[in-house]
């Protein structure tokens, strides 16, 4: 195996371990009307993700940057042909900072719950962006290489594999990105995000919360069983000709059949549940990789534009300080995730919660900054 593969392999894994980490967190936003009733009941439902979540976008940023290290051709191609949909994903994903970080900086409840609809809205805007971006490297974009010098399309025949004189560029607008397969991509990964996030909740709470979230996680493993494998199916026949491909899909819709089942009331496994919606996310995400080699972005307009993982990669010596680097200190990191993970493994109740928290109203428009007791 190359470094450039190595590499292309551990971006699949970082992608893994965002969305699994991540999902959680999205779908836990996007439940937040629906299980919790009350301001109290809201605080403990994201209390459940407190600890966590903003330790989980550090792995979205760990994906761009190894990107952005390991294959600066792709990062560039993709970045500049679907600008518009990766800044939307940003505005949403910072509203959602705000929406976690600002909710009890005021003591007010209505304040509260303002943010916390801006956290519903943001968490459901952002599977669906990115399961779009996901389906558009399966079906391929507008992809053409031109010539350095004078900006010309060269011939797909006259294609250079060195790219000494070309460079690739992606054509169209944002609008170019919603096919009928991009959109039920961005379904497929909210109704998973959504699942994945209902059985968390049941995981991680008591009370009313957790018996509504048990209620929704049945028929949300239902419904992303639906999205998801019409989405990989619909992929793998009609843009993927890589046979290893099939090993993923089939992994990753066993795993969804077996987390609808677990999450069904008569037999109800919240933790087996959980791991298996986990499994069926790894395979999902190791799908799109495998469909996708042994190109980084296909081309829709002619395969002999599609980026390879070869012409995209950087130089060996790169690639070599990367891989030292990250043999280094990917164990320290996963350490600390796993230890975060165990300290706060216990359930939260409504009662482990106070709702009064942050500055008073009226103090803060006559600049009295005290808290509120």
């Amino acid at each position: 195996m190359t470094l450039s593969i190595l590499w292309f392999v551990l971006i699949a894994v970082l992608w893994t371990v965002y969305l699994i980490l991540e999902g959680f967190d999205f779908g836990v936003g996007m439940l937040l009307p629906f299980v919790a009733k009350g301001d109290r009941e809201r605080t403990q439902t994201v209390r459940t993700i407190g600890p966590h979540w903003d330790g989980n976008e550090v792995w979205l940023l760990t994906a761009g940057g190894a990107t952005f290290a390991a294959f600066p051709e792709w990062y560039a191609t993709m970045f500049s042909g679907m600008y518009l949909a990766l800044f939307l994903i940003l505005v949403c994903l910072i509203i959602r900072v705000m929406a976690l970080e600002w909710r009890s900086k005021v003591a007010t409840e209505k304040w509260r719950h303002a943010w916390d609809w801006a956290h519903t809205v943001s968490a459901w805007l952002v599977p669906i962006l990115l399961g779009v971006a996901f389906a558009n490297f399966v079906q391929g974009m507008r992809i053409e290489v031109v010539d350095v010098a004078t900006g010309t399309v060269i011939d797909p025949t006259l294609v250079n594999q060195s790219l000494a004189s070309a460079t690739h560029q992606l054509t169209g607008g944002f609008f170019s990105l919603l096919t009928p397969y991009t959109i039920l991509g961005g379904l497929a990964v909210m109704a998973v995000c959504l699942a994945h996030g209902a059985q968390f909740l049941a995981l991680k709470t008591t009370g009313e919360v957790r018996d509504r979230a048990n209620a929704i996680a049945a028929p949300a493993t239902i419904a992303a069983t639906v999205l998801a494998a019409a989405w990989l199916v619909w992929g793998q026949f009609a843009y993927t000709t890589n046979v290893l491909a099939w090993i993923p899909l089939v992994v990753a819709a066993l795993a969804i059949i077996v987390s609808t089942a677990l999450s069904q009331a008569s037999l109800r496994r919240e933790g087996w549940s959980f791991v298996a919606s986990s499994v069926a996310i790894a395979g999902a995400v190791a799908w799109v990789f495998a469909s996708m080699a042994p190109a980084v972005q296909k081309s829709s307009i002619n395969p002999a534009y599609s980026l390879t993982i070869d012409q995209a990669s950087s130089t060996p010596s790169t690639l070599t300080v990367m891989t030292i680097v990250t043999v280094c200190l990917l164990p320290i990191v996963l350490v600390y995730v796993f230890w975060s993970y165990w300290m706060f493994r216990a359930r939260v109740g409504a009662e482990d919660v106070e709702t009064r928290t942050g500055l008073l109203l009226k103090k803060i428009r006559v600049g009295e900054n005290f808290f509120a007791s």
